[in-house]
């Protein structure tokens, strides 16, 4: 598309929605089908045809991080190794080769302005489709607790207001409990009512995921096996399937999963479920127009406090100049540019002074409360053979620590069961491959140095990657105040537009789960008769800290899971929250945050589901909404 194509009439639209990832395409689609008129803006590329330029670019990258597939490049040149300077690109992003030592805090490398103490390091997409192209696919509901971590626990914050600032959500699990439903069939997801009623879940009598689970792996079988009947910390240990959102058997047209190990980044059949086909049905309703390449610059608010436009940039090359501009009205707006980008776009809607700190912030907490959930690995070599390397990522997990008691001291976490062998871990089957080959030991499993060629090597590599498992600890993050997005001061990207600057670190509340996560991990191994390989954090490694265990002073090492929620957090009154429980800013009743952002506390669950459900039940409130 032409950024220089005309737009229909402004008064055509009854929504402007800012985004086109989950969030934003469940809302277009729902408004589409209610005959409302609805224009996207998004500031990436738009819809492809099909995902044929995403998987070559796959295939031939060096680097197969989560973000390799899609635009912009990694690296510029393609295959150089060089990493693409944000400052050149009109619709930057982070990237997961930012987040190395001596690139974190480079804004020549890294596109987020990092202030530490700790780097902030999940990533995001900024294309049609969103961050959810390159998700697992896990589609996990919020156990009841999870909505009332304040009243359930008696968490509050501290004196000065910096850590553990629990809140109830403004909604329950009975609350979601219907839209969960109507997201799990949006989604496509495919699970057992039977093994997932666990902690408070619960079911209507008549109610049946759409798909049956996918198939236990034997890697889930081995670890269910040791660890059946086994208790941590009094609290038992129970292997159960994972909700996936990929088909388990023909769905709405898409193949069912055939196995392919690589679902992050990208699924090569589109098995897995990803935001542009709700988009692209949105679009099929002749209701919804989308313009790529289009990047919201301002949020307009008129004399009566209500928003009156968003003004906007357009670019036809991601390096080259803008090409367009001009402002957009309806009569709501909706902001699903992502847990970051949209507290940045708003932050930087300064409207000649009259919303000096922003708009939908004048109780100064937009961008507040940034969390994810960062993830504790742990990998290992079973005592037999569980032949990794097969199957979607994760097929099963243990969610039964997920909720307890213990949640008043320190954070809990659910464990997922990885099927990819040491991929995640070491980069293997190369670097044990590599090892073996010239008689290195990166792997740690050939401590002789052995130089092995033919059957020797044949034999060494399917005695050592057969066995290779590994556990994947997500840990509860506290929402604390000084974990926020803001702008930075001192970097732009090729716009001029200021880039998101973060401060982040990890309080003592998550620090203590991931102590537990250590333990919990050292334990299953050990009931599994299994060897570990977790190396500790290198000397300089920024996403390491320090924790005591058991009186033992301990280097730990996290990882981005990619959930990045809390920045605009809903609430029941102005005084504590951005929105309410329909995703609407208190300051302003024709505007709308959605997504994770709104997310109060980040719960226990991969956020997506959770996503989708309340941007269903936001939808409703905005068709409820223009016809009153």
């Amino acid at each position: 598309m032409s950024t220089g194509t005309p737009i229909p009439t402004p008064a055509e639209y009854d929504v402007v929605i800012v985004g086109a990832g989950v969030s934003g395409a469940m809302i277009a689609k729902q408004l589409g089908l209610a005959g409302k008129k609805v224009l996207m803006l998004e500031a990436g590329a738009g819809l492809p045809p099909n995902n044929n330029e995403f998987m070559q670019r796959f295939y031939t990258t060096v680097a197969k991080v989560p973000e390799s597939p899609y635009t912009p490049e990694v690296f510029t040149p393609p295959g150089s190794g060089t990493l693409t300077n944000p400052g050149t690109l009109n619709a930057g992003r982070p990237t997961t080769m930012m987040l190395s030592q001596g690139a974190w805090q480079n804004p020549a490398m890294a596109y987020m302005d990092q202030q530490g103490p700790l780097p902030f390091s999940s990533t995001y997409e900024r294309i049609a489709g969103g961050t959810m192209r390159h998700w697992l696919g896990t589609s996990l509901r919020n156990v009841p607790n999870d909505f009332r971590m304040a009243s359930a626990y008696g968490l509050k914050p501290d004196p000065q207001g910096n850590q553990n600032n629990f809140a109830d959500w403004p909604l329950s699990y009975a609350d979601l409990e219907p839209w969960y439903e109507k997201a799990e069939f949006e989604i496509g997801v495919s699970a057992d009512k039977a093994t997932q009623a666990y902690l408070g879940i619960s079911f209507p009598p008549t109610y049946q995921y759409p798909m049956k689970p996918i198939p236990a792996s034997l890697v889930d079988q081995a670890v269910t096996e040791a660890v059946s009947g086994q208790r941590i910390d009094g609290l038992p240990l129970v292997v159960t399937e994972t909700p996936a959102g990929r088909n388990s058997q023909p769905f709405q047209g898409r193949r069912v999963c055939a196995g392919n190990t690589n679902c992050i980044p990208i699924c090569p059949i589109q098995a897995k479920y990803d935001p542009s086909i709700t988009l692209n049905a949105a679009l099929n309703t002749g209701q919804v127009t989308l313009m790529a390449q289009t990047v919201a610059s301002e949020i307009l608010v008129g004399d009566d406090g209500r928003v009156s436009g968003i003004k906007y940039l357009r670019y036809d090359d991601i390096n080259g100049p803008a090409t367009g501009q001009g402002t957009c009205t309806g009569k709501r707006y909706v902001l699903a540019a992502h847990a970051v980008e949209t507290p940045r776009l708003c932050l930087m809607s300064k409207n000649n002074g009259e919303t000096a700190n922003g708009v939908a912030n004048k109780n100064g907490l937009l961008g507040k409360y940034l969390m994810d959930h960062p993830l504790y690995l742990a990998w290992a070599l079973a005592p037999n053979p569980v032949y990794g390397y097969r199957g979607p990522l994760a097929t099963s997990g243990i969610e039964s620590l997920r909720d307890g008691d213990f949640r008043a001291q320190r954070a809990a976490f659910r464990i997922e069961i990885g099927n990819e062998g040491w991929n995640f871990s070491a980069g293997d089957p190369w670097t044990t491959t590599v090892d073996f080959v010239n008689g290195m030991n990166l792997s740690q499993l050939n401590p002789s140095l052995s130089a092995l060629w033919g059957s020797d090597l044949v034999n060494a590599l399917n005695r050592n990657l057969s066995r290779q498992f590994r556990l994947g600890f997500l840990v509860e993050q506290s929402p604390d105040a000084g974990n926020c997005v803001e702008l930075s001061t001192t970097q732009v990207d090729h716009l001029g537009l200021p880039r998101p600057q973060i401060r982040y670190d990890l309080s003592p509340y998550t620090r203590a789960g991931f102590a537990a996560a250590k333990k919990t991990a050292d334990a299953i191994f050990d009931m599994m008769g299994a060897t570990q390989y977790t190396q500790e954090p290198e000397a300089n490694d920024p996403a390491a800290f320090e924790v005591d265990i058991d009186g033992t002073p301990t280097r730990l090492k996290y990882y981005g899971a990619g959930h990045i929620v809390g920045t605009h957090r809903m609430g029941r009154d102005a005084a504590s929250s951005v929105v309410n429980a329909d995703q609407r800013s208190w300051d302003h009743q024709n505007l709308f945050l959605v997504g994770s952002g709104s997310f109060p506390t980040v719960a226990t669950a991969n956020p997506t589901l959770t996503i989708a459900a309340v941007a269903l039940r936001t939808a409703q409130a905005l068709i409820d909404d223009l016809a009153a």
